[in-house]
């Protein structure tokens, strides 16, 4: 049998396996992560479907959206508590699939936010949050010295999260038809050492609960 012959039979050995049992797993799995990228945690699902989202349409014309039911998240920037509930200013950012806050994305503005009750100011400030409420309308208020209309929407349920930074190492170039059975059959340009290494290590910033 020649070289030649032998390697064709591995290729077709190792074409078969793959489609067999890999690319069913393949499918597996990216069934699971779309299923889990769409998850909106409890405390801020609401009761629409289709919660108001965009925090600039809303300040063109704050009043012809009282009422309607708000998903807004971004960065604490100022807690003030009052004598039966809670004043969040808010640094808006827009959201993701799973109602967090994107960090990758610029402000889109920013709101009030009231919660009934009293929040621990250390535990707020300067943290992320995810609000779900009805929008009740505007008031104005000043960022530093500048006037400034703020958006509000009446808090009915909130989420906190957390930013972690995650070491991420790429993975190693892979052929799907490789089997380490025919390791000593290599084709042209390729042979011991081709792609041996890995990628830098990457640290990515997540946000999570």
């Amino acid at each position: 049998m020649t070289i030649e012959c032998f390697a064709n039979q591995a290729f077709e050995r190792r074409r078969s396996g793959w489609t067999r049992g890999g690319w069913c797993a393949l499918l597996l799995l990216s069934l699971s992560v779309l299923s889990g990228c769409v998850t909106v945690p409890d405390e801020i699902r609401g009761t629409s479907a289709t919660p108001q989202m965009d925090l600039i349409r809303v300040m063109n014309a704050p009043n012809l959206y009282v009422g309607q039911e708000s998903r807004f998240g971004g960065r604490v920037a100022d807690i003030r508590n009052e004598a039966n509930r809670t004043r969040l200013e808010i640094v808006t950012l827009p959201l993701d699939n799973a109602g967090r806050p994107r960090l990758d994305e610029p402000s889109e503005g920013r709101l009030v936010a009231y919660v009934n009750g009293f929040l621990e100011p250390v535990e707020f400030k300067n943290q992320l949050i995810t609000v779900v409420g009805p929008i009740t309308g505007s008031e104005q208020g000043k960022i530093g010295e500048r006037p400034y209309t703020f958006v509000v929407v009446k808090v009915e349920g909130y989420k906190r999260w957390r930013v972690v930074q995650q070491m991420v190492l790429p993975p190693r170039a892979y052929d799907p038809w490789w089997d380490r059975r025919y390791r000593h059959v290599w084709g042209p340009g390729w042979g011991p050492g081709w792609n041996d290494g890995y990628a830098p290590v990457q640290v990515e910033t997540v946000v999570t609960e």
